[in-house]
């Protein structure tokens, strides 16, 4: 069957809508028809070269929408099914999977390729030069900036089927890695004071999930005046244009003792940003890495006589610790009960052909998270 989708090429090239061949599924896999699909800064990081995959590949790794088809020995889900793909596969019998750790299935080491399980590419499409590969990777295994897509059941969580799929999308990567980083990570209890700098859409789920766990106190800092003031929607007590202005009032509200949490979510992670979330922490405090930056970027230079001493801890997250079977419909369930905000979360909807303006608007900082309609 044919699809439109939004396909980079050329690290650094703007995306292109085109129209590619889709594959049926195979053993295992299923056909989404993908309804909706969020902007998320990590497809920038695969545009501009900041992370490096192969291409062509079709963007997209925040989406929902509903099954069409399945392939042989396909048990999670069934056509008519409503589903949230996850941007982290989780196989379910993997070492990382049968211990609780889904957000490193063994499966996940190909998201970069954008195959599927055993090397399969389903998406194909012209080559744009001599010598060019006709297949297609999909990003994160899903591709959600396409009409339809052949995905691993691995991939996708069923959903109840009242829940609005606009707003189910952004729980397949930007809630659950912002909101994890500070519940499960960063393990946030009641009354702890909590820093949270960059307040994108990573950064206000931080904060709202760090407002979720109890802290007293949520610091955000952002250099954008509207994100600050979103981040107070989302429950920041305080804001801050950079951490130099906000060092001051952490060490008065905690009488010396510094936050107990730092959470990095910026753009892009760098060495400057790491140390202001070091020096915001004081003894025991964990400073949580949840944003990006190239693979080879060395952004982590702390002094190691303190991180010993004062007992500090630096800490990796992805998908925020969470577990996506488990996790997205918890968030979901969390969203119904009117305990997290998601329809605040979306400040911009596009069509297909004007991705690009989306992810113009996003890295203005214009908007907090954009949706792409798709149309069928």
């Amino acid at each position: 069957m044919r699809t439109q989708a939004a396909v980079v090429y050329e690290a650094g090239k703007p995306m292109e809508i085109v129209e590619l061949e889709l594959e049926k599924p195979r053993e295992g896999q299923v056909l989404i028809r993908y309804l909706f699909a969020g902007l998320c800064h990590s497809d920038v990081h695969i545009a501009h070269g900041d992370m490096q995959a192969r291409l062509p590949m079709v963007l997209g790794h925040e989406g929902a929408g509903i099954i069409e088809e399945v392939g042989p020995g396909v048990t999670r889900v069934k056509p008519g099914d409503h589903v949230v793909g996850s941007f982290i596969p989780s196989c379910g019998s993997c070492r990382y999977c049968a211990t609780g750790r889904q957000s490193i299935c063994d499966m996940g080491a190909t998201i970069l390729e954008g195959c599927l399980p055993g090397g399969h590419y389903p998406i194909s499409g012209p080559a744009r030069h001599p010598g060019d590969s006709t297949e297609y990777g999909a990003m994160c295994m899903l591709g959600t900036f396409s009409q339809y897509g052949v995905v691993h059941q691995s991939s996708v969580v069923a959903v109840d089927d009242d829940i609005p799929l606009d707003k189910a999308a952004l729980v397949g990567c930007g809630v659950p890695s912002g909101w994890g980083s500070a519940v499960n990570t960063a393990e946030v209890r009641a009354g702890d004071t909590v820093v949270v700098i960059g307040a994108g859409g990573l950064g206000v789920n931080a904060v709202q999930g760090a407002a979720y766990a109890g802290a007293k106190h949520v610091i955000a800092i952002d250099p954008l005046a509207n994100k600050r003031d979103t981040a107070r929607e989302f429950g920041a007590t305080h804001v801050f244009a950079n951490a130099g202005e906000a060092l001051q009032t952490i060490s008065e509200l905690t009488r010396g003792q510094m936050a107990d949490a730092a959470i990095l979510t910026p753009g892009l992670m760098t060495s400057e940003l790491v140390t202001d979330g070091f020096n915001a922490v004081g003894k025991g405090g964990k400073v949580v890495l949840t944003a990006l930056n190239r693979f080879e970027e060395l952004n982590v230079n702390l002094p190691g006589s303190e991180l010993t001493l004062w007992r500090k801890q630096v800490r990796g997250s992805v998908f925020g610790d969470c577990n996506p079977t488990t996790d997205i419909p918890r968030l979901l369930g969390l969203y119904k009960a009117g305990k997290l905000k998601l329809d605040e979360l979306i400040t911009g909807t596009y069509r297909l052909a004007d991705i690009n303006k989306g992810y113009e608007d996003l890295l203005n900082g214009t908007i907090v998270r954009g949706v792409v309609v798709h149309e069928h």
